[in-house]
C-alpha cells in the first residue's frame, strides 16, 4: 500500500494509500490537544487503579492505597445521618404521642421518618399505598379492629396481634370453627351467612336470614354485637359495613364461619424501638383514616 501513497493536491497532505470508490484517505495527524488529553486519561487511569479498588481477582479485588470502599462510604454517611436524627428521636421517645403531633417540628419529622419506616417494614402486608389486601387491613379507612386513635394505633404497632415475642400483645378471642368442629350444621351455617349478608345490606335470602338470626344472636353477637357493630375492645370486626378483611361474598363469609382464618401481626417495639413505633403511628394516622 505504501507504493500507492501520494500527496493530495488540494490539502497538501499525504494519503494512506487506501481508496474506496475513488475516494482517497488522508493521513492527517491527530490534533495535538487530543493526543495530550488521551495521554492524560492513561495517566489518570493508572493512578486510579493504584489508589482505588479496581482489579478483580478470584476471591475479591485490589483494595487500593486509599482503602476506600462504597460500603464504607455508605456506612459513614448513615452514621452521620443517624447522629443528626438521634436528638429528635430521643425527644420523640420521651414525649407522649399527642404532644408529638402538637409540635410542628416533631410532627413533620415523625411523618417523614414514619413514611420511610413504613416502606421498609409494612408494605409487604398492607401495600405501598396502605390499601391492604385480602387478610391484611386497609389503613386508609375508618374501620379499625382495635381502635383508630394514635395511641391505639401505636399500641397495636408496638405490641402486635397474637405476637409470640411480646407479653403485651393484643390477643383477640379466637373465632370458633363452627363448621369444622361441627358446632353448627351446614344448614345453620348457610342461614347465618344470609344473616350476615343482610346486616351488611347485601343481596340475601330473606327466609334464611330470618332463620339464621337466632343462631347469630346465640353464637356471634357476644363478639360482633347484635347489630353486627363489632367490638374494638376485643378486636371483633364490624359486620354491618362495606369493609371486609376476608372478603364479602357469600362464599367468603361461609368459609370464615366454617373454619376461620386468624390473623397475626409482629410486635415492632422490640425491633424498631418506641420512637419508631410512634413515628409509624403518626404517619399512618396522617393517611386520613383513624379517629
Amino acid at each position: 500500500m505504501a507504493a500507492n501513497r501520494k500527496v493530495d493536491k488540494v490539502s497538501g497532505v499525504e494519503t494512506t494509500g487506501h481508496t474506496w470508490d475513488g475516494i482517497e484517505e488522508l493521513n492527517s495527524p491527530l490534533p495535538r490537544w487530543w493526543l495530550w488529553t488521551f495521554y492524560a486519561t492513561i495517566v489518570f487511569a493508572m493512578g486510579y487503579v493504584i489508589a482505588y479498588p479496581a482489579l478483580p481477582g478470584l476471591s475479591g479485588a485490589t483494595q487500593g492505597l486509599l482503602g476506600w470502599s462504597s460500603r464504607g462510604d455508605i456506612k459513614s454517611e448513615m452514621q452521620l445521618l443517624n447522629q443528626s436524627r438521634a436528638a429528635m428521636r430521643t425527644k420523640i421517645s420521651a414525649t407522649p404521642i399527642q404532644q408529638v403531633v402538637a409540635d410542628a417540628d416533631m410532627r413533620q419529622f415523625a411523618v417523614s421518618s414514619g413514611a420511610a419506616l413504613y416502606k421498609v417494614n409494612c408494605v409487604q402486608c398492607h401495600g405501598s399505598g396502605a390499601q391492604g389486601s385480602k387478610g391484611f387491613p386497609n389503613l386508609n379507612d375508618d374501620s379499625w379492629l382495635f381502635g383508630g386513635t394514635m395511641e391505639q394505633i401505636q399500641q397495636t404497632i408496638a405490641h402486635g396481634v397474637r405476637s409470640t415475642d411480646d407479653a403485651e400483645t393484643r390477643v383477640p378471642p379466637d373465632m370458633p370453627k363452627f363448621g369444622a368442629d361441627q358446632m353448627l350444621t351446614a344448614e345453620q351455617i348457610d342461614q347465618v351467612t344470609e344473616t350476615v349478608l343482610q346486616l351488611s345490606n347485601q343481596e340475601h335470602d330473606q327466609a334464611k336470614a330470618a332463620a339464621g338470626q337466632q343462631v347469630f344472636v346465640e353464637q356471634c353477637a357476644s363478639c360482633h354485637g347484635e347489630a353486627g357493630q363489632g367490638n374494638q375492645e376485643m378486636g371483633a370486626p364490624q359486620l354491618n359495613d362495606a369493609i371486609w378483611l376476608r372478603g364479602n361474598t357469600r362464599e367468603d363469609i361461609r368459609a370464615q364461619i366454617n373454619s376461620p382464618k386468624l390473623g397475626m401481626m409482629p410486635a415492632w417495639n422490640g425491633r424498631l424501638g418506641e420512637a419508631a413505633t410512634k413515628e409509624l403511628a403518626v404517619y399512618i394516622h396522617s393517611l386520613g383514616g383513624g379517629q
